[in-house]
């Protein structure tokens, strides 16, 4: 997965298209993600005890993570992330995120 938790994701299709929000979990294995601000959905909260009232909660929802870009730091611009191998020996298995646009470290 090339976007993680804490990156700035600028949101591409949906009802919030075009909005930036700070990622706050990513779900690798449904693909889904949630963006803080972003797909917020209503939850009625019934009252706990007699003579409670009962709230309307407002939180964020999963959003698709193929309706997302990342944005890069340095250029502030939404990004292709490429992902690349750390040294050049085979062994190692770390990989390094890099900008598409101005090639640098994510």
């Amino acid at each position: 997965m090339k976007i993680r938790k804490n990156d700035i994701v600028l949101i591409i299709s949906g009802k919030d298209k075009g909005k930036r929000g700070k990622v706050i979990q990513v779900f690798p294995k449904d693909k889904k993600l949630i963006v803080e601000g972003v797909n917020l959905v209503k939850k009625h909260i019934r009252p706990k005890k007699s003579g409670d009232k009962g709230q309307v909660a407002t939180k964020p929802a999963f959003f698709c993570i193929s309706n997302t870009k990342l944005i890069c730091p340095k250029c502030d611009k939404a990004v292709r992330v490429s992902l690349e191998q750390k040294a050049k020996t085979k062994k190692s298995k770390s990989k390094i995120r890099s900008c598409k646009k101005c090639k640098s470290e994510l």
